[in-house]
C-alpha cells in the first residue's frame, strides 16, 4: 500500500484542505518575505544613483522639443518642479538654511516657512535651467557615512564649467538631496548667512516678510551660471 503523506498543516486546520492550503501560502508568503528582505533592500538607489535619476529626468525635460514650444512654459517647468520635488527633502534643506530658529517654531510655522523657503528656491532657479539643456554631467565620486552622503559631480559645455556636489540624507530610506555646493559654495550656508544677519535684526518677523518680498538671492549660484560673469 502506498504510504499518505499527510501535511502537518491540515492537522493544525480544522477547516479542510482549502483552509491548509491557505495557510500554507500565507506562512510561504512570510517566509519569502523574511528571505527576500536583504536583497530587496540592496536593490535600493545609492546617494548617486538618486542624484543620477533626478538630473536625467530634468535634462530629458529640457531637452523635449515639443515642451520647448512658447506655449508651454509653464508646463515645462511644473514638470521640472515634479522631477526635483521628488529628489530633493525642501523641509530638510529649509531645516537647515534657517538653523536653531528651526526648533522654536510649531509645526504649521514650520511648514510655512518651508512653503516660502521653496518659493523663494523657484523665482531664483527656475529662470536659469534653461542653460544647462546641452551641458554635459560627468560623475566624479561618492562618499558616504551613516545617514548622509556626498556625491561630486562636474557640469561642463561650452555654456558653462563647473563644480556640483550633492548633500543628500537618507531620513525615510531613500536618499534626497538637501544642499546642492556649486563651485565650493553651498546654497544652504549662503542662505544660512542671509537668514542669520536678518534674524539678528528683524527677528524671525523680519525674515518671513523679507522672504515674502523675495530680496534674497544665492549670489554665489548667480555668479556660477553666468559664464561670461566667471572671468571677470
Amino acid at each position: 500500500m502506498a504510504y499518505e503523506h499527510v501535511s502537518p498543516w491540515r492537522k493544525l486546520a480544522p477547516g479542510g484542505p482549502v483552509r491548509s492550503r491557505l495557510l500554507a501560502a500565507m506562512i510561504a508568503g512570510l517566509v519569502m518575505l523574511a528571505l527576500t528582505g536583504p536583497a530587496l533592500a540592496l536593490m535600493d538607489r545609492s546617494p548617486m544613483e538618486s542624484v543620477k535619476q533626478t538630473i536625467s529626468n530634468v535634462l530629458r525635460i529640457l531637452n523635449q522639443e515639443e515642451l520647448k514650444q512658447p506655449g508651454r512654459a509653464a508646463e515645462r517647468r511644473h514638470e521640472i518642479e515634479r522631477v526635483v520635488r521628488q529628489g530633493v527633502s525642501y523641509e530638510e534643506m529649509a531645516k537647515r538654511a534657517l538653523g536653531p530658529t528651526w526648533s522654536e517654531l510649531g509645526d504649521a510655522d514650520r511648514q510655512a516657512f518651508v512653503d516660502l523657503f521653496v518659493q523663494l528656491l523657484r523665482d531664483q532657479f527656475a529662470g536659469k535651467i534653461d542653460v544647462y539643456a546641452d551641458e554635459q554631467v560627468q560623475y566624479l565620486s561618492e562618499r558616504q557615512e551613516a545617514h548622509l552622503a556626498e556625491v561630486r559631480t562636474v557640469l561642463t559645455g561650452h555654456k558653462t564649467d563647473m563644480e556640483l556636489d550633492f548633500r543628500l540624507a537618507d531620513r525615510t530610506g531613500e536618499w534626497l538631496v538637501y544642499d546642492v555646493v556649486i563651485d565650493g559654495a553651498s546654497i544652504v550656508s549662503n542662505y544660512r548667512a542671509q537668514f542669520a544677519s536678518i534674524l539678528r535684526d528683524q527677528g524671525y518677523a523680519g525674515l518671513v516678510e523679507r522672504m515674502k518680498q523675495k530680496t534674497l538671492v544665492v549670489k554665489t549660484f548667480e555668479r556660477s551660471a553666468m559664464p561670461e560673469s566667471r572671468h571677470e
